[in-house]
């Protein structure tokens, strides 16, 4: 049985019904498209990456690259968001989104992020939420961050270099942690 995110269920045992979105299960599926993910080669530095980042939101979510750029560069000002173990999780909230969006890049040179353990990243998650998202926002960057924490999936995500499996490989696992 999966239990809903920020749902508690009534004596009825009948979910709660104040709030739609809180009743959505918290997965990456509903994070992450199978077109959200890439492997990037040519990437030198956090501004192209950046840059890559804005491309790939324009195409998959049809926002402004340039907003996208300018919004995960103010972020990274507040304070780097590499995370460690060669992870990083830039993230930003923008005008126009109606929900928590996400892309994943897994590149194949490893890239200076500024980690809080100094080591390179090659395994990025950008997550984009709407500007009034705080919650939303918040659980998501924690299942992304629980997630890659986990020493056998950024195993496998390394070992892979198909898109459509590394989508594969970070939907499964949130699928089966919810069960």
């Amino acid at each position: 049985m999966a239990i809903l995110a920020g749902s508690i269920p009534e004596r009825t045992g009948e979910p709660s019904t104040t709030n739609y979105e809180a009743k959505r299960l918290m997965q990456l599926a509903n994070i992450l498209k199978p077109s959200s993910v890439r492997v990037l080669g040519g990437t030198s530095s956090k501004k192209r990456l950046f840059q890559d980042l804005g491309e790939m939101a324009e195409s998959v979510y049809r926002l402004n690259a340039e907003t996208v750029i300018e919004a995960l560069t103010e972020r990274e000002g507040l304070g780097p968001t590499g995370v460690g173990q060669g992870v990083a999780l830039p993230h930003a909230r923008l005008e126009g989104l109606s929900e928590v969006c996400g892309l994943f890049i897994r590149l194949e040179r490893p890239l200076d992020f500024d980690s809080v353990d100094r080591q390179p990243v090659d395994l990025v998650f950008a997550l984009f939420a709407p500007t009034e998202a705080g919650v939303e926002h918040l659980k998501a960057l924690a299942l992304v961050s629980r997630t890659l924490r986990d020493s056998a999936v950024r195993s496998k995500l390394r070992a892979n270099h198909d898109p459509s499996t590394l989508h594969t490989i970070l939907t499964d696992v949130t699928s089966s942690q919810a069960a």
